[in-house]
């Protein structure tokens, strides 16, 4: 775990693993990327850096998670990554949550050390621009506790897109070292993309 100032506060991690994989075809937090689900992949890479992880899930998932895991099944229903980051934040309004989505499945040690590393906790969010489209990543981000009240003011106007609020806020923006591991898979082609990638060992550097 990386050691943080007494005023910042506390980091636990947070998997989203409650989508309905609907372009995939098939659960992405099933999938064995590197060798074991993708969801226990993701929450032992973060329990390196987190006082505690959780796996987020729509409420009728979670007896579907092994009880080795911490579960944090949705209290803000049916908005996707939006209700799992609320939820999370509403569960310990003391603690910053670092969110990854299941579907980066070239998201490596680096990537999340560097984040945490240059995190802003005076701003309400650190995250890294989208090697892809330049914009703001959602779901690769430190939440800090002051945007709890950010995110609902933007429910209460219906907005539950967690990137519109991060381009209409003061997030800190970071150029990830390793483009590569930003990779969102969502179809069975980014997929085969992703398996190449890995197989190629192209994760290592974004210079590839």
């Amino acid at each position: 775990m990386i050691s943080k100032d007494n005023n910042i506060p506390p980091l636990n991690g947070l998997v989203l693993a409650g989508g309905k994989s609907r372009r995939m075809g098939t659960d992405k937090d099933l999938i064995k990327w590197n060798g074991r689900e993708q969801r226990y992949y993701m929450a032992d890479m973060l329990n390196k850096f987190c006082e505690e992880v959780y796996i987020s899930y729509r409420p009728e998932q979670a007896n579907d998670v092994d009880a080795a895991y911490k579960t944090l099944p949705d209290t803000f229903l049916n908005m996707g990554p939006f209700g799992g980051i609320l939820s999370a934040l509403r569960s310990q309004r003391d603690k910053a949550w670092l969110v990854v989505a299941c579907d980066l499945p070239l998201l490596d040690d680096e990537a999340i050390r560097f984040l945490i590393m240059n995190r802003a906790s005076q701003n309400i969010a650190t995250t890294y621009e989208s090697p892809f489209d330049g914009l703001p990543e959602p779901l690769i981000t430190i939440w800090e506790p002051e945007s709890y009240p950010v995110l609902l003011n933007y429910l209460g106007k219906d907005i539950t897109c967690p990137r519109k609020v991060l381009m209409n806020s003061d997030p800190l923006i970071l150029k990830s070292p390793n483009p590569n591991a930003l990779m969102n898979v969502n179809t069975p082609e980014d997929a085969a993309k992703a398996k190449e990638i890995l197989s190629a060992g192209k994760i290592i550097s974004g210079n590839e």
